[in-house]
């Protein structure tokens, strides 16, 4: 090989080693800027003019807050959600854009309407931009769903499910219809979901409320009884407006033999009214009803007459209702159809215990004790209708006699949305005053028609009283 070839080659390797190395620091600063392709930050300045626009990537790992909390409310319009601290019982709001991540307990993806107000969930947030990255149904957090038996304690401010005793909070949120309400607006036959962690219930959702039944042209029905589906009996009496659950009902009239059946659909928060003028009512008839009791010496209530239960008792056709109590013995109320000439029922009385015999042994509120010196007044809202439960009491203030227990108070007014309240009225030897909030006005009348049909819609409203608690049956 010629010196001028060797000199050639050793040339081009030089040049090639340049070369390598100018790649090599390419490479190097390009490594080194924030993103690939990115122009390098610019070096802080004094000028006025440079000023933070305050513009952040938000990203699900991007957070320097966390909380458990419960959804209160959202604001679609504006993109935000409000949720409330457990341990301050402050409320915040947090925004939410396409970033935001949302899940459920195990970690899959949901939506926002798959969210309810009273969920408890998990987030991470920027507390500096108000900005919501992650919301995630809580793994730590309990449900109980469609629950019709339970007992809300007001007084002790507990829930039992069961054998399970919790205890309700100052946080534990109340809401139907995914709008906030009392306590006291909820009724026993509604039936409720419930949330909380450990033995603290932090949300009550009503699954299914109730509403109200009046019934029209029913004259010739007072002092019988109205059947609605299979649950509530009652006594028919002038005036009187009944809370009866959501849902469809086939609903029984009868009174001397008399009667027949509607239906009739109950929607939440509404007043319906059904016409019971075309019922008939035939000549009476009567049946003689032979009762044997034990214990031997019970004593026997037909209707709320005492009744002599060594001989048959002639009974007009239609229900009656029966109460039987013995001393040392549980009480018992029992409900009697009466459509032949002759029958025979049998009741027996089942002892108290020892450990029992201080305890409720009735299985109707009308053997509650009775405190014949005092009264429950209702003050406020002035010139509203008063029920205590389902029976009309008059316009307020008005008073009625005090009955311990548990009791519904119905407040209604022409041209303002029917409420109903659960109280629980003590068996202290004194008066008790009640005050309720102000109705809030209807959209529109009320409409009576002269079949069965539902009036304008009902909102909640807060309400202040004294002792209140509700149970579900």
């Amino acid at each position: 090989m010629t010196q001028k070839k060797k000199d050639t080659r050793n040339q081009k390797k030089n040049w090639a080693s340049v070369i390598a190395a100018i790649l090599v620091m390419v490479s190097a600063t390009a490594c080194s800027l924030p993103f690939q392709g990115e122009e390098p930050l610019p070096e802080p300045t004094s000028s006025p003019e440079r000023a933070d626009t305050g513009f952040i990537v938000t990203r699900p790992e991007s957070y320097d807050s966390a909380d458990t909390a419960i959804l209160v409310d959202r604001d679609e319009k504006e993109n935000t959600l409000t949720f409330l601290n457990l341990e301050l019982g402050r409320r915040y709001t947090l925004s939410i854009d396409g970033t935001t991540r949302m899940y459920d307990k195990y970690g899959q993806s949901m939506s926002l309407e798959q969210f309810e107000k009273g969920d408890i969930v998990d987030i991470t947030f920027l507390k500096s931009k108000k900005h919501l990255t992650v919301m995630q149904l809580s793994a730590s957090a309990w449900t109980h769903e469609d629950v019709e038996r339970y007992e809300l304690n007001m007084i002790r401010r507990e829930l039992t499910i069961g054998s399970e005793v919790f205890r309700l909070t100052d946080n534990t949120q109340y809401l139907s219809d995914n709008r906030s309400i009392e306590m006291m607006d909820l009724n026993p036959s509604d039936v409720l979901s419930f949330q909380g962690i450990d033995s603290e219930v932090l949300s009550v959702r009503v699954d299914k409320g109730h509403g109200y039944l009046r019934l029209v042209n029913d004259e010739n029905f007072v002092g019988g009884w109205i059947e609605i589906g299979q649950s509530q009996i009652q006594k028919i009496t002038e005036d009187m407006l009944l809370t009866v659950p959501e849902g469809c009902y086939q609903v029984n009239i009868s009174n001397k033999g008399g009667g027949g059946i509607k239906t009739v659909v109950i929607n939440r928060n509404e007043e319906t009214c059904l016409d019971i003028g075309d019922l008939e009512i035939p000549e009476p008839q009567y049946g003689m009803v032979l009762f044997s009791l034990s214990p031997s010496n019970a004593e026997l209530y037909i209707d709320g007459t005492k009744t002599d239960a060594s001989a048959p008792v002639s009974l007009e056709y239609g229900m009656h209702q029966l109460i039987v109590r013995a001393e040392n013995y549980h009480s018992v109320t029992r409900y009697v159809s009466v459509a032949q000439e002759s029958g025979g029922v049998d009741i027996v009385l089942d002892p108290v215990n020892d450990d029992t015999k201080n305890s409720s042994s009735s299985t109707n509120s009308s053997s509650q004790i009775t405190t014949n010196y005092y009264k429950v007044y209702v003050d406020a809202p002035e010139h509203a209708e008063v029920y205590l439960d389902g029976n009309y009491i008059g316009i307020s203030p008005c008073s009625f006699r005090k009955t311990a227990g548990s009791h519904t108070i119905t407040l209604r007014r022409t041209g303002f949305v029917t409420r109903s309240y659960t109280v629980q009225i003590d068996d202290e030897s004194k008066d008790l005053t009640l005050s309720f909030a102000d109705l809030v006005a209807s959209e529109g009348e009320t409409i009576y028609p002269s079949a069965s049909s539902n009036s304008s819609s009902a909102n909640s409203s807060s309400s202040n009283s004294s002792s209140a608690n509700s149970s579900g049956q």
